[in-house]
């Protein structure tokens, strides 16, 4: 089991990293949640290759030894970090500037990922 956990895992990964190379991203790195079915067939069973389960990097601003900028969750904890909050509940409220920042992070990856907006992600949804 735990070997095709490896294989598959490995699969998704290239599969996913070299579809984001094409868009000049940089999958740097990324979780898969496995599990089993009932029937004992191994499953993936969250998300797979977003910003939040995933670093996202742009090729282009790439450098060995430096931190580039990301589309993912990280622009949202250095803020945290930087806020002095100590990572015991309650969290510091967010200002708008960083919800807004972290969205259009989310929006970029994903229209650059996807080849379309969001917006027509929510209306294919809504229909």
């Amino acid at each position: 089991l735990l070997a095709k956990a490896e294989t598959v895992s490995l699969a998704l990964y290239r599969r996913a990293a070299e579809h984001c190379a094409k868009v000049g991203i940089i999958l740097a790195d990324t979780k898969f949640e496995l599990g089993l079915d009932p029937d004992g067939t191994l499953v993936l069973g969250d998300e797979a290759c977003t910003p939040d389960s995933s670093r996202f990097w742009p090729a282009d601003k790439y450098a060995l030894d430096t931190s580039p900028p990301s589309f993912d969750k990280q622009y949202l904890r250095d803020w945290l970090d930087a806020s002095g909050w100590d990572h015991t509940p309650p969290a510091p409220e967010l200002p708008a500037e960083v919800v807004a920042g972290t969205s259009a992070r989310y929006h970029e990856a994903y229209e650059r990922i996807t080849g379309s907006t969001v917006d027509n992600w929510i209306k294919e949804c809504t229909q």
